[in-house]
């Protein structure tokens, strides 16, 4: 069973958050440490019973606005494929931060991910990077030139830290991402890294798009599962030890997060 089928319980995405890899804009620990840190967490994440992982360039910000430097693109495919080693038995996802679709793809092409998370995929949004357009033709053009169909798009609706330059339908810019877009699932957050995902705005989706799953994309607590309805939740920030970033993931955290997920979030 796949994160994008029907289940009997809601699916937890753990995140794996890379510290900075060379050529970063901050000062990083180098390649061999970023390395360790990430089987660490990947070996947390698999042993607290997560569904899915998506390793990500965190510690790379600020971010290049789509296309990474080719050590980048090298650095993560390494790192990708130790998370692969460390935990074979969840689903992998890939998303070069900040909107680099094809270079997630190509990641995933090589290290036979599951998906892959665009933050952008259609239409255009004011940033912390600038104006970043979607470009949803050329990634779907590019998945099929690479023999990659079944490489999943979770692809997000009005992505977390930006604002859209105009007022849109919150309903109307699901089905276009979904029906236009092509994207196999729907990501809703809230403003920011570790911020709510506002219940209100996923019964909108949800209603906008029966048949595609939804997920969170941020802000999901033990404590606020119960409030939340939704296909999988991917949860990054509070899975760190005291809920700081600069720390490894915790495993009582993410075993803490699987049972209040299981048992009171979802559908």
């Amino acid at each position: 069973m796949t994160l994008f089928e029907r289940r009997d319980r809601p699916a937890l995405i753990g995140v794996v958050h890379l510290l900075p890899l060379p050529g970063s804009p901050w000062p990083g620990p180098g390649l061999d440490n970023v390395l360790c840190r990430a089987r660490e967490d990947a070996k947390v994440l698999q042993r607290g019973g997560v569904d899915g992982i998506i390793v990500e360039n965190l510690g790379d910000a600020p971010f290049a606005k789509r296309d990474v430097a080719p050590w980048t693109i090298a650095a993560m495919t390494r790192c990708a494929l130790a998370v692969r080693e460390e935990a074979p038995d969840v689903a992998l996802g890939i998303n070069v931060l900040r909107n680099d679709a094809r270079g997630a793809l190509g990641i995933a092409v090589v290290v036979e991910a599951n998906f892959i998370r665009v933050n952008v995929h259609i239409g255009a949004m004011i940033t912390d990077q600038g104006w970043i357009e979607g470009d949803a033709r050329q990634t779907l053009l590019a998945r099929r030139s690479l023999g990659a169909e079944h490489i999943a798009i979770a692809a997000d609706v009005m992505v977390k830290h930006a604002v859209s330059p105009a007022p849109m339908n919150l309903g109307q810019v699901a089905k276009d991402t979904c029906l236009r877009g092509g994207a196999d699932a729907l990501i809703v957050s809230g403003s920011g890294t570790g911020q709510p995902t506002d219940p209100a705005d996923l019964g909108v989706v949800r209603a906008a798009v029966h048949n595609t799953p939804i997920w969170i994309g941020s802000g999901l607590t033990p404590a606020t599962a119960m409030h939340i309805r939704a296909d999988a939740a991917i949860v990054g920030t509070w899975l760190h030890e005291e809920a700081d970033l600069r720390r490894p993931l915790d495993l009582a955290r993410v075993v803490a997060m699987r049972k209040a997920w299981s048992r009171l979030g979802g559908k």
